[in-house]
This record gives C-alpha cells, sequence and structure tokens, in this order.
C-alpha cells in the first residue's frame, strides 16, 4: 500500500472488534457468571438503600461493595475477557485494581467518606446515577438489541459500575477525597462513550451523560470543595 493508505482509515477502523464480538463478551461474561447477576443485584439495591438513608456504617457498607466490584471487574472482565480482544485494556484493568484499593483504604480509614444528607440536587443526581446503573441499565441491552443475555449488571460489568461510583461520589464527603476517586470512573465513562460511538451503538451518549451529571453534581456544592 502506498504512504497515503493511511487517509483511507476512519475512526471505527482503529477499533480491532466488531460490534457482534463486542456484544457477544457480555453474553459470554454472563453465561460464565450465572446465577451471580441476582445477587449482583441485591447487593445494589442494599447499597441504594443506605444512599437513600446513610449512616456511618452503611456508607463504609457501600464503599466496601464498590473496592470489590471494581477489583472483580478487573479481573474476571476486563482482563479475562476485553484485553484478549483489545490490548488497550491490559493497560486499564490495573488502574482498575488501583480504585478498589483506594475505595478499600478509605473504607477503613476512620472518617474515610461520608455521604451528604443534605443538598437536593446534588443527592438527587447521585442517587439517580446510582438507580440507573443499578435498574435501567442492564435494560439498554433490550433498546439496542442485544436482549437479556448481553445485558450489562452492576458490580460485574464496568459501565454500570463506573456509573454507580459517579454517583456515590457526587455526593460523597470530604470532596478532595471524592474527586480523586472520581477521575478513573470519569475517564472510562469518556473512553466507553467513544467506544460504543465508533461501533455505532444507540447509547453512546449514556455513560459521557453520567459523567456530566456527576460533574454538575460535584460543582453545585462547591462550598463544600474547601472542606
Amino acid at each position: 500500500m502506498g504512504a497515503s493508505a493511511w487517509w483511507t482509515y476512519r475512526p471505527e477502523d482503529l477499533l480491532m472488534f466488531s460490534p457482534r464480538v463486542y456484544a457477544r463478551l457480555f453474553e459470554l461474561h454472563n453465561q460464565a457468571l450465572w446465577p451471580a447477576q441476582l445477587l449482583a443485584l441485591a447487593l445494589g439495591a442494599a447499597a441504594l438503600a443506605v444512599l437513600l438513608r446513610p449512616g456511618p456504617r452503611g456508607t463504609r457498607l457501600v464503599v466496601v461493595l464498590l473496592a470489590v466490584a471494581w477489583a472483580f471487574v478487573a479481573w474476571a472482565f476486563l482482563w479475562q475477557r476485553y484485553a484478549p480482544i483489545h490490548w488497550g485494556i491490559a493497560y486499564v484493568a490495573p488502574l482498575f485494581g488501583l480504585q478498589a484499593l483506594l475505595l478499600a483504604g478509605l473504607a477503613v480509614r476512620r472518617g474515610g467518606l461520608h455521604l451528604a444528607r443534605h443538598g437536593r440536587v446534588r443527592r438527587g443526581l447521585g442517587i439517580g446515577l446510582f438507580a440507573y446503573a443499578l435498574v435501567l441499565h442492564p435494560l439498554v441491552a433490550l433498546a439496542t438489541g442485544r436482549g437479556l443475555a448481553g445485558a450489562e449488571v452492576l458490580g460485574l460489568t464496568p459501565d454500570p459500575l463506573a456509573i454507580a461510583t459517579l454517583g456515590v461520589l457526587a455526593m460523597a464527603q470530604p470532596a478532595r477525597r471524592a474527586w480523586t476517586l472520581l477521575a478513573l470512573p470519569a475517564l472510562w465513562c469518556l473512553q466507553s462513550g467513544l467506544t460504543l460511538y465508533l461501533l455505532g451503538e444507540q447509547g453512546a451518549w449514556l455513560p459521557p451523560l453520567a459523567l456530566a451529571a456527576a460533574l454538575a453534581a460535584r460543582c453545585w456544592s462547591a462550598p463544600d470543595t474547601l472542606r
């Protein structure tokens, strides 16, 4: 091929897999883990109940569950399933492990994270993001034609996990720790949105929209960022 052949490439040509292969990732993942989805949904519902009425012990439980989920997704989905078809994911999986360690460290640290009890906008956006990740995001598979066999379940796959984490961090205090922990979920949502866009998926706008909502919630409580 000539030296100018790169002009003929489109962004989607840089992907190393087709939409069907990408959808198959989730189908195989769900088949291998069944019935872990039921446990994940039950734990997610318990975490949502804590967000509705936060307390120190409940908040610690939510942070622990998120830490376990980030570690599990790093190994079971990113490393074992996604990395073989996308070389860049081999560098992302350790970052998911780092996020798990940071969350675990805050869970055992005295006064690690607190969830805001006040602020309608901030709490509403945070709880809304978590509820979306738990209840509605798995149903996106139906809307995009994958079927429930390819559903993305919170705690087992990266997109709903990143969105749910953004929801928790949107209403977390102190703000400096929340901002630090928000970085990786934010980057994943941007990356995922771009990947879905290049694949021609209808839900490509959902992860970036979740990120925008989380950032809006954090910036809404500007005075808290000083504490």
